[in-house]
């Protein structure tokens, strides 16, 4: 007899790894699928010498360049931007920075108030509650009060130190009355709830291999399994199955020996980042109900694709720092360019995050010192550079355009033979008109701050961590792939828990608020789980 779960979710990363738990700690029986396996700490190379290597390869956030048999191929010859992302338990957390920002009130009210993109179906009030719960959850270390915000609950834990630099550079701003606080991040500052603290160390983004940081591996998986929910890892979706009904009737899935598997659910639910959701429901076309992909009567699944151009500009000072050090989410940031201003040629904003510029490898490669120098000018360089410095991180915010888009590539295939995604990107004129004006006001923030030399690397291509946007919320079916709750609007039993339902992008960092999302998608299924269609 064929095993049925209640929820079957795609993806164990941050939004599969929330629902998860929220789901099963209320009753529901879930199972998940996830491609990837579960991370071992032991192996994370932040802990040895050469970890600056090691992120370069084997441990590089772009699938392509680390191809690991859990990793599929995504081809981005048209794309200005490099999506990058992790396959495992925990998803691309495990290599996130940390950084932890909420959305703000207006970037969900962008059409209304500046005449750009569309409206959220929902405002910043209804996601407040998931944020405090989620913060409380992942265990987020940060300071209330910051007055870009309206005022909610305090975290559970102070902020981490700001370092010499921080120091510095937020004593510029106050010369310069320019706004910074600091940052909130999903780093632990102090011991919590089994957790270690950081250490500082500033290999975020090759793992945490105290476990400070915050992932879904640590944070929810453990909680859900102890509630009862199934993770099969290892396992990699072809397609989502669709009954006589038009409802979702579960998914068939390949083991690592290519066996082929189907798994029965009463709900589906998407959790596989942006370019892997709107995969997914290309490949899950069918002839009777959805030869276009599965909830794609609107045309937009895979469309409106965003990923933040990013850009870094990096300042030293005369003296040390200590700019090798510090946890790789940001000290401190600020939102003084982050709304629109009339009297700027763009709309909307960037959010900067200040970050250490990390290791040797890294103040000499251009990803953060804009310089690369090997010969006998390579040791004037490093004397120069090394732990004198601090990076400006700005993501700016990214409009939805329609051609920026993800589809179904026609020749290249993972190791199974399913069809690899193909992103086509481009940075809009918009966007380098907001982001040029950006680099020249952290560039001054960085003088400011005492800073005697800067440089700036504009829109670095190998910058893809924030996907969103390819299966958006709406109220309108004809103009939205999924409702307020994260529901398809052509499958009543699907729903995508990922940041695909981005109406826009932001200017922050996505993840705080893809978990927020993803927690009042599990609460609601809850409250409603009496009206939910099922198939027969």
């Amino acid at each position: 007899m064929t095993y049925r779960a209640d929820v079957l979710i795609i993806g164990a990363g941050a939004s599969g790894g929330v629902a998860a738990r929220h789901l099963a700690e209320h009753g529901f029986d879930v199972v998940c699928l996830e491609q990837g396996d579960w991370p071992d700490r032991s192996a994370f190379p932040g802990t040895r010498p050469d970890w600056e290597l090691a992120i370069r390869k084997d441990w590089a956030m772009s699938p392509n360049v680390r191809n690991r048999p859990e990793d599929y191929p995504v081809v981005y010859d048209d794309s200005d931007i490099e999506p990058l992302m992790y396959n495992a338990v925990g998803g691309s957390m495990i290599i996130y920075a940390g950084t932890w920002p909420r959305m703000l009130p207006s970037d969900l009210r962008v059409r209304t108030l500046d005449g750009v993109a569309d409206d959220w179906p929902i405002a910043y009030r209804d996601l407040v509650p998931y944020y405090d719960a989620i913060d409380r959850q992942i265990g987020v270390s940060g300071l209330a009060g910051d007055p870009a915000y309206p005022p909610h609950d305090d975290y559970p834990l102070p902020p981490l130190p700001l370092g010499v630099a921080g120091r510095r550079v937020a004593e510029g701003h106050n010369k310069l009355g320019w706004h910074w606080w600091p940052e909130p991040n999903a780093i632990l500052s102090a011991p919590y709830d089994g957790r270690r603290p950081c250490v500082q160390r500033g290999v975020c983004t090759s793992g945490c291999a105290e476990g400070a940081k915050a992932s879904t591996d640590l944070t929810h998986w453990p909680k859900a399994a102890a509630a009862g929910a199934r993770l099969i890892t290892g396992a990699r979706v072809a397609r989502v199955t669709i009954g006589p009904r038009g409802l979702a009737t579960g998914a068939v899935w390949l083991d690592r020996a290519g066996v082929e598997h189907h798994q029965e659910a009463d709900v589906v639910i998407l959790a596989a980042n942006a370019v892997g959701t709107a995969r997914l429901l290309l490949l899950s076309a069918d002839d009777r109900h959805c030869p276009e992909g599965l909830a794609n009567s609107s045309g937009l699944v895979g469309r409106r694709l965003m990923m933040h151009p990013f850009s870094v500009v990096t300042g030293w000072w005369d003296d040390q720092v200590e700019g090798w050090q510090g946890h790789f989410g940001a000290s401190i940031t600020t939102y003084q360019f982050y709304e629109t201003n009339a009297d700027r040629e763009f709309a909307r904003g960037a959010k900067w995050a200040l970050s250490p510029v990390g290791g040797p490898l890294n103040h000499i490669l251009p990803m953060r010192a804009g310089n690369e120098v090997w010969g006998p000018d390579h040791h004037v360089l490093m004397g120069k550079t090394f732990g004198r410095g601090a990076s400006w991180a700005i993501f700016g915010e990214d409009l939805p355009e329609k051609y920026n888009r993800v589809e179904l590539d026609p020749d290249r295939t993972d190791s199974h033979g399913i069809p690899a995604p193909r992103v086509t990107y481009r940075i809009s004129d918009h966007s380098r008109r907001l982001m040029a004006f950006q680099e020249e006001r952290a560039t001054e923030s960085l003088k400011a701050s005492g800073c005697q030399e800067t440089a700036v690397a504009s829109m670095i291509p190998y910058s893809g961590w924030h996907l969103m946007g390819t299966a958006r919320m709406g109220d309108d079916p004809a103009a939205s792939v999924v409702n307020s709750r994260q529901q398809a609007h052509d499958v009543a039993n699907l729903y995508v828990a990922d940041a695909s339902v981005f109406v826009t992008s932001s200017g922050v960092n996505p993840t705080c608020t893809i978990t927020a999302l993803a927690l009042r998608t599990a609460d609601l299924l809850v409250q409603n789980r009496s009206e939910q269609k099922v198939p027969a």
